[in-house]
């Protein structure tokens, strides 16, 4: 019993979408992390210097305590944050969009190419689609 359940894991795991997924994430992951220093590194900083050195992640509303035991609401890592999402938003956006551009050219060949061939009712052999008698039985072709 537990043998079968292996052999169906197995069988689950070896298929090429659970596999893409896999890679997926892992790239996402990746991603994600660049662009959380692309935002914290690069984006922030200058904007945070036209908005009168400000740095974001510093900005809280402290409720209670001082020192090691402040509880506050760090509302400038959620502004990072935030901007963050928007990127990777932003550019699976652009790679839905390429990819379904992509697929719309790929449809419109699939269907640009029509038969140029059939089969022959009679003996099976494959003939121009425009015949009206069959090359190999000599029989009629009815349209």
């Amino acid at each position: 019993m537990f043998k079968n359940f292996l052999n169906e894991v197995k069988t689950f795991e070896m298929r090429g979408n659970v596999i893409d997924m896999a890679v997926g994430i892992i790239i996402g992951g990746a991603f994600g992390t660049i662009v959380s220093s692309l935002v914290n590194d690069v984006l922030m900083p200058p904007i945070g210097m036209l908005l009168g050195k400000v740095d974001f992640s510093d900005l809280q509303i402290v409720l209670s305590g001082e020192g090691a035991n402040v509880v506050a609401i760090k509302y400038g890592l959620f502004i990072n944050a935030l901007i963050s999402f928007l990127i990777v938003a932003f550019a699976v956006f652009l790679l839905i969009k390429a990819i379904n551009k992509l697929q719309a050219t790929v449809v419109k060949e699939e269907a640009a190419a029509e038969p140029t061939t059939k089969v022959c009712p009679y003996c099976c052999s494959e003939i121009s689609i425009n015949a009206k008698r069959c090359p190999h039985c000599t029989s009629e072709l009815k349209k």
